[in-house]
């Protein structure tokens, strides 16, 4: 496969435009309240007839401290007994869930993110994954994709410890700038120090896999500072890393009004440290697999990417493509079945619902015959950056160039520019479309113009 990434400033200027990051199709603003916890409960009792594996999410919202570019759902607060209630319902919603699927259905994929996971403490954790446990069917070889989000400030003594022996094998650190300038104007202070001493302590304890993420277009960021956090990173050689793109959306999240707009890079400079990025990256033996993730060679997602079963789901990346997933915690988001479910946002209205003994699910969609095909074809070029048009026909029984008349039609101009090649029944993104893939993906999505879509997303670069 062909990994390469070509950065053509031209084209990345003319389709700079705003757009879903595809992490569901359809995505979140096409959720309706209709679809409520009756319907959820209907729909996953219905899919144990697929007998395919689950994957749990746990949304724990706490953090100590707010960043201020945060567009995450959480609660800021130094009160610790705040989980305590909290867990009480989660540990409450999981034995409501674990009735509607078949024990024999084991969970492969099981990830805590936040907020920040680790703000509970050690005897909070042991009895989450306990309860876990006791309500699914939990592997117990080491094989599964167990993963956690990890804070450094907030993994303190045997916290890796403790994680590993309770089965986690996988975690992702947030660093997002190594710069003290950066750091300080969006309030996350956190040394290099710390930062390493988590990773050293990961790979001491075994875990399989280490991600570190990072942020560029923050306050205060230059070409030359972020290329010298880069090369810091560089030196602890993590197996992935994800380097996103800051959307500073003030009107949306309330943290970020407190970062002063004047003090973000220009827009040619953001892109200035995208493309040096992807070159500095690139030279260091990592694969640019999309969407802002990195990995080396032979890395699990890479080599998903090459066989053909790498997925996308509200994490992002995946390699459980065939899993269920059921959102656990206040504002998470479930894949069950043909259709999405998302809990209640704030903890008031979420603990309402499981103390009057309902699940917290309160909207969704039902995905339809259409939905799903255009899912499929938005995740084949997504994941694979390459379509076969005979295996869609085949897999749905449709007349491609028929059903997808008017997008192939709208394709025929990013043709034209390079960012893709239709031929021999073959759609493949080229070289310098990889980065603009959410454009290419735009043109099968048929709610992109609907008026919830209006104003909801981030620009694609």
């Amino acid at each position: 496969m062909d990994h390469s990434t070509q950065f053509d400033l031209e084209l990345i200027g003319k389709y700079n435009q705003t757009g879903p990051r595809y992490t569901s199709y359809p995505t979140a603003v096409q959720f309706e309240e209709k679809y409520d916890d009756a319907e959820y409960r209907r729909i996953a009792q219905q899919s144990n007839a697929s007998g395919s594996p689950l994957s749990l999410y746990f949304h724990i919202p706490f953090c100590d401290t707010v960043c201020f570019y945060c567009a995450c759902n959480k609660v800021a607060t130094k009160d610790r007994t705040m989980a305590a209630g909290y867990l009480s319902r989660v540990h409450e919603e999981l034995r409501m869930q674990s009735e509607l699927f078949d024990d024999s259905r084991v969970v492969t994929q099981l990830h805590w993110g936040g907020g920040t996971p680790t703000f509970i403490s050690h005897d909070e954790m042991r009895q989450l994954m306990n309860k876990t446990r006791e309500c699914f069917t939990l592997l117990d070889d080491d094989s599964g994709e167990y993963s956690i989000e990890i804070d450094p400030r907030e993994a303190k003594g045997d916290t890796i410890k403790l994680l590993r022996e309770l089965g986690f094998n996988r975690m992702s650190l947030g660093v997002q700038d190594f710069d003290a300038k950066v750091q300080k104007a969006v309030n996350r202070l956190q040394s290099k120090q710390e930062t390493l001493q988590v990773l050293q302590a990961a790979r001491d304890e075994g875990f399989r896999s280490t991600s570190i993420d990072l942020i560029y277009g923050l306050p205060h960021q230059s070409l030359n500072s972020f290329s010298a956090t880069l090369d810091e990173i560089l030196e602890v050689d993590p197996d992935r890393l994800s380097v996103f793109n800051y959307a500073h959306l003030p009107e949306r999240f309330k943290p970020q009004r407190r970062i002063n707009a004047e003090e973000l890079p220009p827009p040619q400079e953001k892109l200035d440290i995208l493309q040096m990025t992807i070159d500095k990256l690139s030279d260091a033996g990592y694969i640019y697999v999309g969407m802002d993730h990195f990995a080396k060679p032979d890395d699990e997602l890479v080599k998903a990417q090459e066989d053909g079963t790498l997925y996308r789901n509200f994490q992002g990346y995946s390699t459980h493509a065939d899993c269920d997933l059921i959102g656990l915690g206040a504002t998470s988001i479930g894949m069950v079945g043909p259709s999405y479910a998302q809990n209640m946002r704030s903890l008031d209205e979420y603990y309402e619902r499981i103390d009057a003994g309902r699940l917290a699910v309160f909207r969704g969609v039902t995905l339809t015959r259409d939905d799903l095909i255009r899912r499929d074809v938005i995740t084949r070029l997504i994941c694979h950056y390459t379509l076969t048009i005979g295996d869609v026909e085949a897999s749905w029984e449709i007349d491609f160039r028929d059903y997808f008349a008017e997008e192939l039609e709208r394709l025929q101009e990013m043709v034209e520019d390079g960012l893709i090649s239709i031929e021999d029944g073959t759609i493949n993104v080229l070289p310098r479309g990889r980065l603009l893939i959410r454009n290419i993906c735009m043109q099968f999505d048929i709610y992109l113009n609907s008026k919830a879509s209006q104003g909801s997303f981030s620009k694609v670069i």
